[in-house]
């Protein structure tokens, strides 16, 4: 990305690496970055590593302040529509498996409690008798 940046004369700001991806809002460092006003172009590798709904809203805005979105590899399919599609399909199913992830860290969680319990249930009778 540095050599893109290089190539089409961006003076580099600011790298921000960030675990996690255009599905989650909740991101503390592209937050900060929208708020930079110093940052007058975002480079990104795709767009859906900015976000996967919305990115028309977040370009149009940073257009009005005079910045601007520069993705490396715009689009996959080269139809918005089809992006869009996937995007909300990509979307939906990282809910889906995010909650049916999460049931199932509670049960392996809740199992191990209860084995706990169990043998030191067990340790208790051995001692008292």
């Amino acid at each position: 990305m540095r050599d893109y940046a290089a190539a089409r004369g961006y003076q580099v700001v600011a790298e921000v690496p960030e675990i996690g991806s255009g599905l989650n809002d909740k991101r503390p460092k592209f937050k900060k970055l929208l708020a930079n006003a110093r940052i007058g172009v975002l480079v990104v590798e795709h767009r859906n590593r900015l976000t996967y709904l919305g990115y028309g809203y977040i370009t149009t805005l940073l257009e009005l302040e005079g910045r601007r979105v520069d993705a490396i590899y715009p689009s996959d399919s080269g139809d918005d529509l089809v992006d869009d599609l996937v995007a909300a399909i990509t979307s939906l199913a990282a809910h889906i498996y995010g909650r049916r992830n999460t049931k199932r860290r509670a049960a392996q969680i809740q199992a191990c409690v209860q084995q706990c319990l169990e043998r030191a249930a067990e340790a208790e009778e051995a001692d008292q008798a």
